[in-house]
């Protein structure tokens, strides 16, 4: 049979979560009191999925998700349901600029591996169905190096680094064969943890230098990807925090880029440029300019609703063609308008039409 390759990331993309509508919120409450049934708050979920994959559609995306309308959180949901984890409540949340989090982790607890009923499978068969034809169905995952954040190992179930680091990779090496055997051909790893070796303070690490932090993160994902299928496309998503329009942390790509930017072996990277925080383009030098990763710049804030300045837009990205070939450059908001099910500032309204308006700037600054 043909392999058909997918041409992502798309000049106009966007990260993957969506701001949750009040009628999915409330049958979620509905469900976690017990008023309504795990069969009825899916019902919900997908009508308000089917909603959203037609105004995608409609705006001139090329790419699609299903908003996230299904998990809570950009990476809990899918920690939890692997094997060797579980979904706590801690003491505290974390620190965000001006604000705390909701408290909710993942912790391990026993000898991990990927899970063959993974929820997001079946999700993701349903949701493919329900895009058919009209545009690529995107399916966004917390990237491995996720679960590398301190107090996530249990030192009495893995006291050898080596011995989790081994598991991980091969977790989601099964979970990539799923999805791809689900018929996905364009998945995306949302990584915070790549994106805070950046910060000068770094905390939530294991005990390793920061230039040994880099190397891990690098071995974890290019192991994971070793065997990947040709026509499956794999980006990476770096963020810095994304959570009620705050941000949890600052730095240009400066430390990570020499080593990531330069080898990690995927087919684009999603990154946040929407302000003074990620620093300059100087960083993206090291992106391989033959056959190496696209590069979707963030140059749109999904914190806020105001549509930024085309001109300004328009300057920036001359400004990274210093560094990187305006054919490899695409455009999206710097994050997801929900990483989590609380949301950003802005109404929905607003967030169409700032994807409208990526889709339109990215057709008249990035057109051959």
């Amino acid at each position: 049979m043909t392999k058909t390759l997918v041409k992502a990331p798309f000049k106009a993309d966007h990260v993957g979560s969506l701001l949750r509508p009040e009628s999915l919120q409330q049958a979620r409450e509905e469900f976690k009191a017990g008023k309504i049934s795990l069969e009825e708050l899916r019902r919900v979920q997908t009508r308000e999925i089917k909603r959203i994959v037609e105004k995608q559609v409609e705006i001139g995306l090329e790419a699609v998700t299903d908003g996230e309308f299904r998990r809570s959180w950009w990476h809990i949901d899918f920690i939890e349901n692997l094997n060797g984890f579980e979904g706590f409540v801690p003491e505290r949340g974390i620190q965000f600029a001006g604000l705390e989090t909701e408290p909710y982790d993942v912790r391990n607890v026993g000898k991990i591996s990927f899970n063959q009923d993974h929820p997001f499978v079946q999700d993701f068969i349903e949701f493919k169905e329900i895009v058919g034809d009209r545009a690529v169905p995107k399916q966004t995952i917390p990237s491995p190096n996720q679960l590398f954040h301190a107090g996530i190992r249990n030192p009495e179930v893995y006291p050898n680094l080596k011995d989790y680091v081994n598991d991980v990779i091969q977790a989601y090496r099964d979970a990539l064969k799923a999805f791809y055997d689900a018929g996905c051909r364009y998945l995306q790893f949302d990584d915070v943890y790549i994106a805070g070796l950046n910060a000068e303070d770094l905390f939530a690490y294991e005990k390793l230098s920061r230039e040994e932090l880099i190397d891990l993160a690098l071995h974890v994902v290019n192991s994971v990807l070793e065997d990947k299928p040709e026509d499956l496309v794999i980006t990476t998503h770096l963020c810095r925090g994304n959570y009620r329009s705050t941000w949890a942390f600052e730095g240009s790509y400066a430390h990570i880029a020499p080593t990531l930017f330069a080898k990690e072996k995927v087919d684009g990277f999603f990154l946040e440029y929407d302000d003074d925080r990620s620093g300059d383009f100087k960083p993206l030098r090291f992106i391989p300019n033959d056959e190496g990763p696209q590069v979707v710049l963030g140059l749109f804030t999904s914190k806020f609703g105001e549509l930024e300045d085309k001109a300004l837009i328009k300057a920036r990205v001359e400004e990274a063609t210093q560094f990187v070939p305006k054919e490899k450059i695409c455009l999206s908001p710097q994050c997801g308008f929900a990483s989590t099910h609380h949301g950003n500032k802005l109404t929905e309204e607003q967030q169409w039409d700032k994807l409208k308006y990526i889709v339109d700037l990215s057709k008249e600054l990035l057109s051959e």
